[in-house]
């Protein structure tokens, strides 16, 4: 099914490119027919989809037993001891990036070592969950992987009925494509424990390097998300850069001056079309500008104009706007001052590999420490228009 998905992947592109050749060049018999492809195409991909991701989700859901995560635990730990690199598989990796709690795919209490705490404390809070709301996907074996969607749709056209008989119609308003390319880029992460760590038994060893790997693959993943590769030449995009195939915009953009009464409605409304209020949506932000929000008074400087209840792990929750509820979500990536605000589905995360893990004693020799090093290929963007309304404070407003 994965085969037959990148295939179908790489024909619709070539029948869209075209199809917009067809539909410049005033060919439009060629272009329907182009069109007719991608339909079919698109309805045979979500099927694929659908039943890739209903698989995922009953293997996703399934736990391995007690003694199978032991004895691959004991394994991979005795691979780690002996100075040999380990690979988590995507389907561990989804499951960790959908666990905000701790990253762990180990259950059970680890046995820390005699003598030498193997944490490194003041770097544990929670990590943005931002990770449990996007779409991902496993993109193993490709280069890139381009998504289509529509800008804008056909327009319709009137005419009177009599005084138009037998007259040629005016033709209606041709539809807008655009494409979001995803492609990967190389993520290497880097943790460090105790070297008494090492005295733990091999299942438990390997609990705790695991367990710190993943918290700074997500930890990288949801700045990723955000933010983008920051490359001088951008190859993988976050909300505030995402761009398609020829170099537009994805998302829209404004900018205000301060937060005030005004700001949670300018990003409410200014979201989804004239003919809708978006649904499914969040409010990226950073710990400061929650706290300016909830700072906010009324005529009455004891009565909040915000109400914030804090939910889950602490870094998501509901704002209360009068009789609207706008949840959000910490996002410590983003620059203070930068909102973001749509569906977090419109944003596709591809991992295009598995997860490689290794330790290496040198780095930090001196400190008796060693460091968990982790090689992986994430790519994403936003694969939908206007997926997301990014609002920028203006640089003037200090």
């Amino acid at each position: 099914m994965k085969r037959r998905l990148i295939a179908l992947a790489t024909d619709r592109t070539a029948a869209l490119n075209a199809a917009q050749a067809a539909l410049e060049a005033g060919n439009q018999t060629e272009y329907q027919s182009q069109m007719e492809k991608v339909a079919n195409m698109n309805a045979e991909i979500e099927c694929i989809q659908n039943l890739i991701a209903e698989q995922e989700r009953q293997i996703l859901s399934v736990q391995p037993s007690a003694a199978e995560v032991r004895d691959m635990a004991a394994e991979r730990g005795t691979q780690l001891l002996n100075r040999q690199s380990v690979r988590i598989s995507n389907m561990e990796i989804l499951r960790a990036l959908r666990n905000s709690t701790n990253g762990v795919l180990l259950g059970g209490t680890l046995v820390q070592p005699t003598g030498a705490d193997s944490e490194i404390h003041g770097d544990s809070g929670a990590i943005s969950s931002i990770l449990d709301m996007v779409q991902v996907e496993d993109l193993t074996g490709l280069s890139s992987y381009e998504v289509p969607y529509v800008v804008s749709e056909f327009d319709g056209t009137l005419a009177n009925i009599a005084s138009n008989s037998g007259a040629q119609r005016s033709t209606s308003t041709d539809p807008v494509f655009g494409v979001a390319q995803i492609s990967p880029v190389e993520i290497t992460t880097t943790s460090f424990v105790d070297r008494n760590i090492a005295k733990l038994s091999p299942a438990n060893y390997y609990a705790k390097v695991q367990q710190m790997a993943l918290r700074a693959l997500r930890r990288k993943a949801a700045a990723l998300i955000v933010n983008g590769d920051g490359l001088g030449t951008t190859v993988t995009y976050g909300i505030k850069t995402a761009a398609n195939k020829a170099g537009s915009a994805i998302c829209a953009t404004d900018t205000y001056s301060s937060i005030d009464v005004d700001t949670l409605d300018d990003l409410y409304f200014a979201y989804g079309a004239d003919s809708e209020l978006g649904g499914q949506t969040a409010l990226l932000l950073t710990k400061a500008d929650l706290k300016a929000i909830g700072k906010l008074r009324g005529t009455n400087e004891k009565q909040r104009l915000f109400t914030i209840t804090p939910t889950g792990n602490g870094n998501t929750g509901m704002i209360a706007d009068g009789g609207v509820q706008i949840p959000y979500v910490l996002a410590p990536a983003l620059s203070s001052g930068d909102l973001i605000y749509g569906n977090p589905m419109h944003y596709l995360l591809g991992l295009f590999g598995d997860y490689e893990i290794r330790i290496d004693e040198s780095v930090k020799s001196i400190e008796r420490m060693h460091a968990i090093l982790g090689d992986v290929s994430l790519g994403g963007n936003v694969i939908e228009h206007h997926g997301f309304v990014v609002y920028n404070k203006s640089v003037s407003a200090g």
